[in-house]
């Protein structure tokens, strides 16, 4: 049978900074984008409110439609599963400070323990230095490379 998999991701940009996931999903390490995959029954923008809500503790809001994937992908994860993504540009609703978040800001990508299912750390990476080298899967390579030629 063939799927679709819906994900919709956040794109937090604080002081020509973006915030990025690093994870260990299925076996891997990737580098992502905060965000997940949509419910039944939910729309996108409430998707992705509710993954910074669960993932970050973050009240946000979304300010724009940045890009829906428009190419095919195969899920990294398993066969048949087309993967379409949507990516929102968000900012909080509160002011934001990034010293006084509930998430802890690492320096260096994967700062949690290896190899544990579900783990994940935050960092932020520089607008003027992103690069599509950044990032694990194909479309948030394309986000990271849209984000730095938006800078030019």
């Amino acid at each position: 049978m063939r799927n679709f998999n819906v994900r919709v991701y956040g794109i937090l940009i604080h002081e020509d900074k973006v915030l990025v996931s690093d994870e260990h999903i299925k076996g891997m390490n990737v580098t992502k984008f905060p965000g997940g995959g949509l419910e039944f029954g939910e729309g996108t923008i409430d998707c992705v409110i509710r993954e910074f809500k669960e993932e970050l503790a973050l009240d946000i809001e979304v300010i724009s439609h940045f890009y829906t994937t428009d190419f095919f992908v195969n899920s990294a994860f398993s066969v048949n599963n087309q993967v379409i993504s949507i990516y929102y540009l968000v900012k909080t609703k509160e002011h934001f400070d990034p010293k006084q978040t509930s998430f802890k800001i690492s320096k260096k990508p994967f700062d949690f323990e290896k190899k544990k299912e579900g783990g994940q750390s935050l960092r932020w990476i520089n607008l003027d230095k992103i690069s599509e080298n950044d990032f694990t899967f194909i479309i948030d390579k394309r986000i990271g490379d849209m984000l730095y030629n938006n800078l030019k």
